[in-house]
């Protein structure tokens, strides 16, 4: 099972994920955590990587790729993996699915989150992360049980700044005009398959469900 999940910025795709995960066993593999991971043990890709965004300028689709390239390489990605924010352009898509010709292999289907923009500002707005381990929380629906204090590890709990609500709508408009060209992209493959996530990660569970049905992606 080979995916890729798209969602705005909260729109519950790590929920969702995780809950994929839970079912399927795919590895789920977010791009900001291989980002990290690389930065963090100084690899020459990770040092390549930092020095652009020390200056503040975008990394190459070429660092990323390859950063991409080497973690689907890895023994746990062999039979399932679902990409959590790569592709997130056109260009970047079709070299990955170059990538992935050259291992014999093509994706399964690429999920698409529905949700719309107000509800997303309403759970954004409510959300906290921890600074040591990064569990998420929520205000309203999921809060700590002492507040500002990490349930996992004791972590300090903050609003992170790209979830102020001035922020979160930049990110929108952003999200929408670098998307919506991607996901005409793999519409157009007949990979897309819609989860609604409007009112909870339940009914997007099951029509993600039904759609690897359908496709013959799992057995009923």
């Amino acid at each position: 099972m080979r995916l890729i999940l798209l969602g705005a910025p909260g729109s519950g795709k790590g929920t969702i994920a995780e809950e994929l995960t839970k079912q399927y066993g795919v590895v789920h593999i977010s791009t900001g955590d291989i980002f990290r991971a690389n930065i963090k043990e100084k690899t020459p890709l990770g040092t390549e990587a930092k020095q652009y965004m020390d200056r503040g300028e975008l990394v190459p689709d070429s660092i990323t790729i390859a950063m991409i390239g080497d973690r689907l390489a890895q023994p746990d990605c062999a039979s399932a993996f679902m990409l959590d924010g790569f592709p997130r352009t056109i260009p970047q898509a079709e070299e990955l699915d170059k990538l992935l010709a050259d291992k014999g292999v093509s994706l399964d289907a690429v999920i698409s989150v529905r949700i719309s923009d107000d509800v997303i500002k309403t759970r954004v707005s409510d959300r906290r992360v921890c600074e040591s381990c990064g569990a998420s929380f929520s205000l309203s629906f999921r809060p700590t049980k002492v507040e500002g204090i990490c349930d996992l590890c004791g972590g300090n709990v903050v609003q992170r700044e790209d979830d102020k609500p001035e922020t979160v709508l930049s990110r929108l408009k952003t999200y929408h005009e670098k998307t919506q060209p991607l996901t005409d992209f793999y519409q157009k493959k007949g990979l897309i398959l819609s989860a609604d996530n409007e009112v909870s990660y339940i009914q997007a569970i099951e029509q993600i469900n039904k759609g690897f049905i359908a496709r013959g992606i799992i057995r009923e």
